[in-house]
Order: structure tokens, then sequence, then C-alpha cells
């Protein structure tokens, strides 16, 4: 009896499609958005923030190098349930380490194991996903999917700030303690989340066989995908995707951690001075509200009139709406609510304009080596965040908050300009394209 109810809870899609993609963004939004606001209240200068956690970037920037190895060693189901174990413990990690001593050297490599794991349980989750539905379910669930990865990413950069900002009121401003309990707590829920991930994921593979598959085969085949993908157009084009690719983000490489680095900041460094809770409502809640009504926009009117016809308008979006942090750092606005339509504005803009970067990278990826060729794409949209947030920093603590914003907008030219080159074709993305969840994220 009691097997008989394990199986119908793991045949059942929406027993674990909801809780994995929850699990899936996460960890992610713990590495790059809770680690600034836990960094910034524990004293670090906004240089070293951008550079540390910019390099955290790195393990979805080279993830295509191991990702066809999670392919034959084992089952998915196994990553996934080792991966979400291994996150757990380093959340943990960082709940330990933060009133320690030795804080930000523990911290650090708790995110780094921290990230690795969470880029190989992306790789995982999204394979699972399709060996465990057939093609109506993929279909029927991708929103689901897609959901609940934005809870996640609402729940982290919204609901736990907001607790650890509620915390250091209740323990009278101890901001190591509160942040400590805060991530205890969380260790224990991504630890239950993999308990029930022991019942609910069913078994739709085996790791029969798999250890016996020719490494070398594998190494080769990732050779070829990878000369592949910059020898399937001539020369020109090919240096032209490349750069899109790499320059299209850039402004927001720049903007993206800085601005929330503004928001905090006390008002006598330059900064609107929010606290942990009121940055929890306006980034972690308005703000991915706006992004996703943004990429909802984005996805019907390009499935509708295609890329090419809204390429410009995206353009515009992503660029533009960035004055809003010139005028929030020229102003210094005291209305909580003034900030909240600010930052909406401008991530509806980043999340109506960041849909024309997705659908170019599917619309590259097209051709024999599909899968791979895609997953490169998206290593690169990685490193084109990593690298301008090593030095966004260094140049904000330059030049103050307000020159910095300027500087961002001037730069958003560059967008315009690898724009200007690309060529699509008209037809292209009036059909339905599915993107991955953990991908629409980076």
């Amino acid at each position: 009896m009691k097997l008989r109810t394990l199986n119908k809870i793991s045949s059942s899609p929406w027993s674990w499609v909801p809780t994995l993609y929850f699990g899936e963004g996460l960890p992610y939004v713990a590495v790059m958005i809770i680690s600034l606001v836990l960094y910034k209240q524990l004293g670090l200068t906004n240089a070293e923030i951008t550079f540390y956690t910019s390099w955290l970037y790195l393990p979805w920037v080279i993830k295509p190098l191991w990702s066809p190895f999670v392919d034959v060693i084992k089952t998915k189901r196994w990553w996934i349930l080792a991966m979400q174990l291994l996150i757990g413990a380093s959340l943990g990690g960082v709940a330990f380490t933060i009133p320690t001593s030795f804080w930000l050297q523990g911290t650090l490599f708790c995110f780094w194991i921290m990230a690795f794991s969470s880029a190989t349980h992306d790789i995982a989750a999204d394979g699972f996903y399709m060996l465990g539905l057939d093609e109506h379910r993929q279909a029927l669930f991708v929103g689901i999917r897609s959901t609940f990865y934005r809870f996640a990413t609402i729940f982290g950069q919204g609901v736990l700030v907001m607790i650890a900002g509620n915390l250091q009121v209740i323990f009278r401003g101890s901001i190591r303690y509160s942040w400590s309990l805060m991530f205890y707590g969380v260790a224990g829920l991504f630890i239950a989340i993999w308990l029930w991930h022991n019942v609910a994921l069913p078994r739709v593979e085996t790791s029969k066989g798999k250890s016996s598959l020719n490494s070398r085969d594998i190494l080769k085949g990732l050779k070829e995908s990878i000369v592949t993908f910059f020898t399937k157009f001539p020369f020109k084009p090919a240096i032209i995707a490349f750069l899109f690719m790499l320059l299209y983000r850039m402004p927001e490489g720049l903007l993206v951690k800085v601005s929330s680095l503004f928001l905090i900041d006390s008002t006598s460094s330059g900064g609107l001075g929010l606290s942990p809770a009121e940055y929890g409502l306006v980034q972690g809640t308005v703000g991915v509200v706006g992004l996703t009504l943004g990429g909802i926009l984005g996805g019907i009117v390009a499935s509708h009139d295609g890329l090419k016809k809204w390429l410009w308008p995206m353009v515009c979006a992503i660029t533009l709406p960035d004055l809003v942090y010139v005028y929030l750092s020229g102003v210094m606005p005291s209305s909580l609510l003034v900030v909240n339509v600010c930052v909406f504005i401008e991530q509806f803009g980043y999340g109506f304009g960041f849909t024309a970067y997705m659908l170019y990278l599917i619309y590259y990826s097209q051709g024999e080596y599909k899968t791979s060729h895609y997953a490169l794409c998206t290593a690169l949209m990685a490193l084109s965040m990593m690298l301008p947030g090593l030095v966004a920093g260094y140049l904000q603590e330059a030049v103050g908050y307000f020159w910095f914003f300027i500087i961002v907008v001037i730069l958003c030219t560059i967008t315009f300009i690898v724009t200007a080159f690309i060529d699509i074709d008209p037809e292209f993305g009036k059909k339905h394209e599915t993107l991955s969840t953990s991908e629409e994220e980076e």
C-alpha cells in the first residue's frame, strides 16, 4: 500500500515539477543577489562586492564543458539529488561561517560550492524534465516551471531579505546573527526539498552501462561542437554574432549589481538607504513582477510578428529605462512609491528587451549541434554579465553613483551598434520557441 502511494506521487508531474524549478531558482538567487545585500551589510566596499560576486558567474560560463558527463555518468535523478544535498550543505556552511572571524573566506568558499552545484543542478534538472515528461506534458508544464522559478526569485530576493531585515529588528541590530539564522532556515528548507524529491522524482532512466561509455568520444564530440559553433557561419557574420552575444548586455552587466548596492547604500554615501525589508519589497517583489510582465509581453509580440519586427523596440526597452537610475541618484527621492515605480519601469523594460537576446541565441543555435551550441551561447551570456561586473564597483567608487549611471546610459550605444550589424530572418520567432528556465534567469 505504501509503495503504491509513493509510485502515485512520483508519477504526477505536479508533485515534482514545481518544487524542482523552485529548487533550481533559489540557489541562483542566493549566489547572485542575496550575497550582495549580505556583504554590503557586513561592511565590504562596492568594489570588493562586485569583484567577488561577479566571479561566481564562472560556473555558468564553463558548465558546457562538463554537461556531457552529467548525461553519461549516473542518472540525472542521481545528479539532482546529489546537488540538492550539496546546495543544502553549502547554505548551512554560509550560515555557520557568517559569525566567525573568517567569515569572508568561509562564505565565499560556500557560495562557490553552491554556484558549481547549482550550475550542475540546472543541467540535470532540464534534462530530467525532458526525460520525465512526454512532449504534450512538456508543453503543458513549461509555464508551471517558469512560474515557480519566478516564485523562487521573489522568495529569495524579496521574502528572505525581508526576513533578515526583520530579524535585525528583533535581535536589536545583530546583523551577523540575523543573517546566520536566515541562512540556517534556507538550508533546512533545501534539505526538505531534497527529502521530498527522494520520494517524488520518478525513476525514468538507468545508469547501467553509462560508465562504459568512452570519455574520449565525449571529449571529441565536445571539441567538434565548439569548433562548429565558431565556424557555422562565414567569418564576418560569426564575429558579429559573437560580439552581439558578448556586448548586448554589457550596460546591464555594469548596472545590475551596482543598482542593488545603490538602493541599500547609506544616503551619506550617495545611496537611497533602503532597509533590507524595503529592498526586499522594491527589488525582490515589485522589480521581479515588472521583469516577469515585460518578459511575457516580449514573448507574445515576438511570437506574433517575429523577432526582426520587434528587435529595435526591444533594444530601446533594455537600454532607455536605465535613465531611471540617473533620476534616482540625482533627485534622491524619499518616497518609497517613487522608487518602486522607477524600479518597476527599469525591470519591465529589461524583461521586454531581454526577449530579443534570448531569441537570438536560439536563432544562432539552429543546426546540427543545436543543444550544445545553445549551451555555448548561454555561456557567453553569463560571461557578458561576469566581465563588466568585475570592474563595476571600482568604476562606481571612482566617479560616484550619479556619474556611474550616466556612464551606463552612454555605454548603451554599444547595444545599439552591435544590434545594427546582425541579420535575422524576418520569419524567425513567429512560431513558439521554448526557452530553458534556468537560462532565462541568467
